[in-house]
C-alpha cells in the first residue's frame, strides 16, 4: 500500500516544479530534468466505471464506524498495562525471582494479541484519515481522486475485520480458561459395552492431547470387566486446556454392534465425561473435620511395598458424600496429597457447574448446559457418522476416531462467541 504522506508529498512537488528541482536536483544526476511523478501502475483508475462523486459527497458516503469511545478507553487501558509489564521484564528484582518471572510473562501474554490487533487498527484509521485527506486535496485532479478512492475501498474492509476482531478479544474470559484439568470418564448404561466404549473416549483424548502438545496422566481408573473402562480419571497439563476440552464435558452415546453380541444386533450405551479445572487451597477451603480418611493395601503390580504396606488411601468428603480411592502412588503421603487434589477439583467444579448454568440461564444460552447430564454427542458406527447435538452438525466418525476434535471445539468456540456478542449487544440496547 502506497503510504499517503508520500503520495501528498508528490501532489506538492508535481504543483511546485520549482519547489521540486530545489529540493531534488542535489539527489538527482547533474544531466536532465526532474523526472515527472507518475502512480504505481496498479493504481491507475481501477474504479473507473463507478460514477464520480464530489468530495463531501464521497466523505459522507465512505464514512467508517469506529470503535465507540468506552472499548477504546478499555483498549488504552489494555496498551497502558501491557507496556507496563514489557518494562517490568527488564526489572532485575523480576529477572531474579522465576516464579514473578513466570506470573509477569503469563499476564503479558494475555494482553499480546489484543495489543497487537489494537495497533494494526490505530495504524489502519490513520492511513484511512489521510487517504481522505488526499480524496479533499486532489481538487479536480480525476486520477488522484481514483487513487483515494481505491486507498479507501482496500483500507475500510480491513478495518471491520480488526473492529470484529477486537470485539472478541474483548469478550468476557472463562476466569478457568488457562487452568489445567481433571478428566474424568465413566461409563454409562449399556453393560460391559459402555465401559468398553469408556475406553474408546481415552484413546481418542489421549490422541488429541498429544496432537496439542499436552501431558496426559492416569491417576485412577477401573478396568472393565471385558476391556475397556467402568472409570478412569486422568490430569492433563498443557496451555489453555480447560479452554478447549470443557466442550467434552457431558454424556457421549454409542451406536453399534457390541464385540460381546452374538446377534449382531446394534445397542446404545453412553459415557459420562466430567471436565474439572484444577485449582489449590486458595481457589477450595476443605475443614480437616470434614475429612474422614481411612488406609489400605494397594494390592496388584508394585513389589512387596504395595502387597504389605497401607499405601492406599480412602478419602471421604462429608459434607457433599463424594469419596475417593487412591492407589497410584506406591507411598501413602503421595496417594493422600493426589486424593486432595482430586477432591479440591471435584469441589470446584460443583460449584462451577453452577455459577456457568445461572450465567447461561441469564443470556439464555443455546450452546449448551455444560452440565454433566447433558447429552452432546451421538456416535453412530453403522452410518459412519458423530453428531454435535449443540452445532446441529454432523461429523465424520473417522475424524472424532482419529482424535481430530479442534474443528468441533472451534465452532463450539466461535457459537458461544456468538451469543457473548449478541447478550452484550442487547444489554447495551438496553440502557
Amino acid at each position: 500500500m502506497v503510504s499517503m504522506r508520500m503520495i501528498r508529498i508528490a501532489l506538492l512537488l508535481s504543483t511546485c516544479p520549482m519547489l521540486s528541482q530545489a529540493l531534488l536536483s542535489p539527489l538527482l544526476p547533474q544531466h536532465g530534468s526532474l523526472p515527472a511523478f507518475t502512480f504505481p501502475r496498479h493504481m491507475k483508475r481501477p474504479y473507473a466505471s463507478l460514477p464520480s462523486q464530489s468530495a463531501a459527497a464521497w466523505s459522507n458516503s465512505a464514512l467508517f464506524m469506529a470503535l465507540d469511545d468506552s472499548m477504546m478507553s478499555r483498549l488504552e487501558n489494555i496498551r497502558r498495562s501491557y507496556m507496563a509489564l514489557t518494562e517490568r521484564l527488564g526489572d532485575p528484582d523480576v529477572i531474579a525471582d522465576s516464579t514473578l518471572l513466570m506470573k509477569v510473562m503469563s499476564d503479558r501474554s494475555q494482553s499480546e494479541e489484543v495489543v497487537n490487533t489494537y495497533e494494526n487498527y490505530k495504524q489502519l484509521l490513520q492511513e484511512l484519515e489521510e487517504a481522505r485527506g488526499l480524496f479533499q486535496d486532489a481538487g479536480d485532479d480525476p486520477e488522484l481522486k481514483e487513487m483515494a478512492r481505491e486507498e479507501i475501498k482496500l483500507i475500510e474492509p480491513q478495518l471491520e475485520d480488526l473492529e470484529e476482531q477486537i470485539k472478541v478479544l474483548l469478550l468476557p474470559k472463562d476466569p478457568n480458561d488457562n487452568r489445567n484439568i481433571m478428566l474424568e470418564i465413566r461409563a454409562g448404561t449399556g453393560g460391559s459395552e459402555a465401559s468398553i466404549f469408556a475406553g474408546d473416549l481415552v484413546d481418542v483424548y489421549r490422541k488429541y492431547i498429544t496432537s496439542l502438545g499436552w501431558q496426559a496422566s492416569i491417576i485412577d481408573f477401573s478396568p472393565g470387566d471385558d476391556g475397556g473402562y467402568k472409570n478412569v480419571v486422568m490430569e492433563v497439563k498443557g496451555d489453555k486446556v480447560y479452554s478447549r476440552m470443557k466442550w467434552e464435558a457431558g454424556v457421549h452415546r454409542v451406536q453399534r454392534v457390541p464385540a460381546t453380541e452374538s446377534q449382531g444386533r446394534v445397542h446404545t450405551s453412553t459415557a459420562t465425561v466430567a471436565v474439572m479445572p484444577e485449582c489449590d487451597e486458595v481457589d477450595v477451603k476443605i475443614d480437616p473435620k470434614d475429612i474422614e480418611m481411612s488406609t489400605m493395601r494397594s494390592g496388584g503390580a508394585g513389589g512387596q511395598n504395595v502387597n504389605k504396606v497401607e499405601t492406599a488411601v480412602d478419602l471421604l468428603h462429608k459434607p457433599s458424600g463424594i469419596r475417593i480411592k487412591c492407589t497410584q502412588e506406591r507411598s501413602q503421603l503421595k496417594n493422600k496429597e493426589l486424593a486432595m487434589k482430586m477432591l479440591m477439583s471435584k469441589l470446584y467444579d460443583i460449584e462451577n457447574e453452577k455459577r456457568e448454568m445461572e450465567e447461561r440461564a441469564r443470556r439464555g444460552s443455546q450452546v449448551g448446559t455444560g452440565g454433566r447430564s447433558e447429552k452432546i454427542r451421538t456416535y453412530n458406527w453403522k452410518d459412519s457418522r458423530c453428531s454435535d447435538h449443540r452445532l446441529g452438525q454432523n461429523y465424520p466418525l473417522s475424524q472424532f476416531l482419529n482424535g481430530d476434535l479442534s474443528s468441533m471445539h472451534d465452532e463450539m468456540i466461535a457459537k458461544d462467541q456468538e451469543e457473548l456478542l449478541r447478550a452484550l449487544s442487547e444489554e447495551k440496547a438496553a440502557v
